[in-house]
């Protein structure tokens, strides 16, 4: 039999979002009582998850999965740099210590060792990325950290990864909808779509679609369906 860490029991989710968000934040706050750990107030315009954010733009939102788990996510310069996942409400409420408490990414790795974050995280730290690379890290970091909850998104995962491998397709901007990738010439939204989207399906095969004319191939790998994408580019 698993046993729940003490206040961890997910949230419903039919509980409104201003409420979850409260619920979460309430249940960090039990587990540190007493330890001289004071969280702030959370951010009122971050709903359905805890989240709390400072004048200068550094966040921390808190997420509860439906299995009981904390996930953790740290943001700054623009770009969310760490997260990761814990059982333990006490060692989510300590990250969020940390970070709004002015901890650079190692500081906050010590203090929280369930945090992950990757090399291109500590460059920006020092330096801000281009923001097509960093888009990229953005969407791989994202499916990379959180185990799926459907059966696409490990098929997205592995798009990203496969497109991430072609130089070409670097250069563009990573655009992920309805587990559906495809890319986009600018940087910023509203985004400009370029070339054939992708889309993973339930049985581990991939859909090759034309703007405006529906699939045009199918795919059995993440690899072949991104080969195609590069393909379609080259020819115009």
């Amino acid at each position: 039999m698993t046993l729940t860490p003490p206040g961890a029991a997910p949230v419903p989710a039919t509980c409104p979002e201003p409420a979850r968000a409260d619920a979460i934040l309430a249940r960090l706050r039990r587990a540190v009582a007493g330890s001289g750990i004071d969280l702030p107030a959370r951010d009122p315009e971050q709903w359905g998850h805890a989240a709390f954010t400072d004048a200068d733009g550094r966040r921390v939102a808190v997420h509860q999965h439906r299995d009981g788990d904390f996930l953790v996510r740290c943001r700054k310069q623009g770009a969310w740099l760490a997260g990761g996942r814990t059982a333990d409400p006490a060692a989510a409420a300590g990250a969020v210590a940390a970070w709004m408490g002015g901890a650079d990414l190692a500081e906050a790795g010590a203090a929280a060792p369930f945090l992950r974050y990757g090399d291109w995280a500590l460059a920006h730290e020092r330096e801000p990325l281009d923001p097509v690379e960093l888009a990229w890290w953005h969407r791989l970091d994202r499916y990379l950290l959180m185990p799926p909850d459907h059966p696409c998104e490990s098929g997205t995962r592995a798009l990203l990864e496969a497109a991430h491998a072609q130089p070409r397709l670097r250069r563009l901007t990573p655009v992920t909808s309805h587990f559906m990738l495809w890319f986009s010439s600018c940087h910023a939204y509203p985004y400009e779509r370029t070339g054939h989207a992708v889309d993973p399906q339930r049985d581990g095969s991939f859909l090759v679609r034309a703007r405006g004319a529906g699939v045009v191939a199918s795919a059995a790998t993440a690899e072949e369906a991104v080969a195609l994408v590069v393909a379609a580019l080259a020819e115009g």
